[in-house]
């Protein structure tokens, strides 16, 4: 079989699970004998492009010229059975379905946000849950609110971009949503179910886990709707080191914010942005995983790294977190307040009985009572092979 993978990369600056979630899925189908053909641009490429090249980036979310050229080409020249098209922007453009589609190839896409409706992808804006593009022919609240990349200018053209595409989206051969929550989107986007299959992310086997670490791991990119300022919130409405010590690993707008936390406690430590080694080292040296996010975040990559692990992951109990981490133990507190209210402690899942990949879907708010410091073996799980 020969698939061609699709994926425009996000900035190396920015910490991405889905470049992770790419680029072990093609190894993953390499190693199955699947011969892959990477189609892979990389926002880092915008600025050493030409002038030529740069004046075309307006329009290329739309239609990306270059990217539909080159795609022929490929297409052309190796006859692939599918393609397998991940983030499209902003430089492979919704069009490569069309693409696809005249060379007789049928598309699969995997969806790891919201972005067939909303231009920034997370439906989320101002701290709190954002909705109002839905059901729109247009996203005129995106632009209104600057939400893409808070300009105006590029909201409209991502609003215009959506717009343009609602028929190339409809027009996908096959969806791959990576939650319940993504398939019922998708649902209300108006894909009938015989072309929705939920599938999660899987990441390489990490073999036996190894004994149980000390302290709370926070692992994402550094902006408001991953919620770690909420987090350091929560520390610093505790004495230094009643809650254990924090560490955060990632790079974002709120960088300095976790930079003059770990300068003025010493139970908050900045790891800066880590490695595929580093990633492992520090999630195998906590005793818990905490997603903080805002957001109905979809499936970060972090909680599959920890449970692959047998670590445990605190999360909060969003419904986007619930269709996929399982029920919330009968010892869990009462359900969070409002969104914005702050947590009081993120260590509940700390003071659980060891489970072989753990997930409690359960607000970041409680006290810990104690912190195991090591657990049980447990058999490590067969790593996932595609088909």
């Amino acid at each position: 079989m020969r698939i061609v993978v699709a994926h425009n990369r996000y900035r190396e600056a920015q910490p991405s699970g889905e470049n992770t979630i790419v680029d072990s899925e093609i190894a993953q189908l390499t190693a199955a004998g699947v011969e892959v053909l990477p189609f892979i641009r990389s926002s880092d490429e915008i600025p050493s492009m030409s002038k030529a090249a740069k004046a075309l980036l307006p329009i290329s979310p739309i239609w990306a010229p270059r990217a539909q050229q080159d795609l022929s080409r490929l297409l052309t020249e190796h006859r692939p059975d599918v393609l397998h098209l991940h983030n499209p922007y902003p430089l492979i453009s919704p069009w490569v379905v069309r693409t696809a589609h005249r060379h007789g190839v049928p598309v699969v896409q995997t969806v790891h946000n919201y972005r067939q409706v909303c231009s920034s992808g997370i439906y989320f804006r101002d701290g709190v849950i954002c909705q109002d593009c839905k059901g729109r022919a247009l996203g005129v609240p995106a632009i209104k609110h600057r939400c893409y990349r808070d300009s105006a200018a590029q909201s409209a053209l991502m609003a215009t971009t959506l717009a343009v595409h609602r028929g190339t989206w409809r027009s996908v051969d096959r969806y791959i949503a990576l939650t319940s929550a993504i398939a019922d989107h998708l649902r209300d986007y108006g894909i009938p179910d015989e072309r929705i299959v939920v599938k999660p992310n899987s990441v390489p086997d990490p073999g036996r886990p190894v004994p149980l670490g000390d302290g709370f791991l926070y692992m994402a990119r550094l902006s408001p709707e991953k919620g770690v300022d909420l987090l350091l919130d929560a520390w610093r409405r505790h004495p230094v080191g009643a809650l254990g010590t924090l560490r955060v690993a990632g790079d974002g707008e709120l960088r300095p914010l976790v930079e003059a936390a770990a300068a003025e406690r010493p139970d908050v430590v900045y790891l800066g942005q880590l490695d595929r080694a580093g990633v492992r080292a520090a999630v195998e040296a906590s005793a818990v995983v905490i997603v903080a996010a805002m957001w109905h975040d979809v499936l970060p990559t972090v909680i599959i790294e920890a449970l692959a692990s047998g670590g445990r992951c605190s999360v909060r109990r969003w419904a986007a977190f619930r269709t996929w981490s399982g029920p919330t133990p009968r010892t869990s507190p009462p359900a969070p307040g409002p969104p914005r209210s702050p947590p009081r402690s993120p260590g509940a899942a700390a003071g659980q009985p060891c489970r072989r990949g753990s997930t409690w879907a359960r607000p970041v708010g409680w006290s810990p009572r104690s912190r195991p410091r090591s657990r049980p073996p447990c058999r490590s799980p067969a790593p996932v092979r595609p088909r």
